[in-house]
């Protein structure tokens, strides 16, 4: 199965956090050829509304920004130290990014500064440029400068895929897709997506100043989550989620149960492969946007290797996520109440 060319597109274009506006101009466009009302916000964060329907609003909110690096110190020999955006793995040893400065990019090379056979710590890390000296490379880049890995999207057999930032691009199509496909949809509620920034940084503030600003009636936080089929996984932590198992409905304390009783029949009744995810938070977008009194709910796709270069899905069940979507649109307007 080839990769939707909309969502390689997404996959190829950086977004660290604080720095999502060349993805997020991937996601408008789109969003506006799906015959959506586009517009952005000062966080940088894209609301998409589709017009027409009836009853209650719901949005699907996905997370732009991606796991990166930013320049914290220049040397004298030209190599430049950095910190970290977001939970980025430690196997950024060795491996190949993307430096964005304000006359485009830069490629680089990740090396280490001390020999050790230990987990190297992030203060050993540094990336290689190849200037000569700190003259050249303050000529090209600036403290502040955003990273992210260079790791292009690539077709693993039949229906899998391996790229960096899967997560949470994938939440990115899906969102999309279902908007798309819903455009066409008579019977269903109102509709809006949201590609918020700044998720992997904690705190959610693209996210909530979107919900703000929109309102909703309910919200469907599309997202990535860890998948299980892999030596390093353990399913007693949250359930068993393999890839081609389909996506996980998140059951907990931030999950709305009427909106989770409804994804859950929804896939029932349309016969969409899923499983069923649990945990006292949910470490995603929708933690924030429920303590604000939304109705929310998760729906997230397996993800090996999570926040790697080397990150790996299966496109059924992103399908199957975008199925699922489109399921509860025409279903969430029949909910009585939300209220408990």
């Amino acid at each position: 199965m080839a990769i939707p060319a909309l969502l390689d597109a997404l996959l190829r274009a950086p977004a660290p956090s604080g720095q999502e506006e060349a993805a997020a101009a991937v996601w408008r466009e789109a969003a506006h050829e799906a015959g959506a009302d586009v517009e952005g916000d000062v966080l940088g964060s894209s609301i998409a509304t589709l017009p027409g329907g009836d009853g209650p609003l719901l949005a699907f909110v996905a997370h732009v920004d991606q796991v990166g690096l930013a320049v914290t110190h220049i040397g004298e020999n030209g190599l430049l130290s950095v910190l970290r955006l977001g939970a980025l793995a430690r196997n950024m040893l060795g491996q190949r990014v993307r430096v964005l400065t304000r006359d485009g990019e830069i490629p680089g090379v990740v090396g280490r500064s001390v020999e050790s056979d230990e987990k190297p710590r992030w203060n050993e890390l540094y990336v290689d440029i190849g200037a000569r000296d700190g003259e050249e490379a303050r000529a090209l880049v600036r403290n502040g400068d955003s990273a992210v890995l260079d790791a292009p999207p690539i077709e693993l057999g039949e229906t899998r895929v391996a790229s960096g930032a899967l997560d949470d691009r994938l939440g990115c199509f899906v969102a999309l897709e279902a908007l798309r496909r819903l455009g066409g949809a008579p019977e269903r509620c109102r509709v809006a997506a949201v590609a918020s920034t700044q998720e992997e940084l904690g705190g959610h503030p693209g996210a909530l100043a979107a919900i703000r600003r929109l309102a909703p009636d309910a919200v469907l936080v599309l997202e990535a989550t860890y998948a299980t089929d892999v030596p390093e996984a353990n399913i007693a932590d949250a359930g068993d989620h393999r890839l081609g198992a389909g996506p996980a409905v998140f059951r907990g304390p931030i999950a709305h149960p009427a909106l989770v009783e409804a994804l859950l029949a929804a896939a029932e009744e349309e016969g969409i492969p899923h499983t069923l995810e649990t945990g006292a938070t949910s470490m995603t977008d929708a933690d924030e946007i429920f303590r604000e009194g939304i109705p929310t709910g998760v729906l997230s796709i397996p993800v090996r290797r999570m926040h790697s270069a080397v990150e790996t899905a299966d496109l059924d069940d992103v399908e199957a996520a975008i199925r699922l979507c489109c399921a509860i649109a025409a279903r969430v307007g029949s909910i009585e109440t939300f209220v408990r």
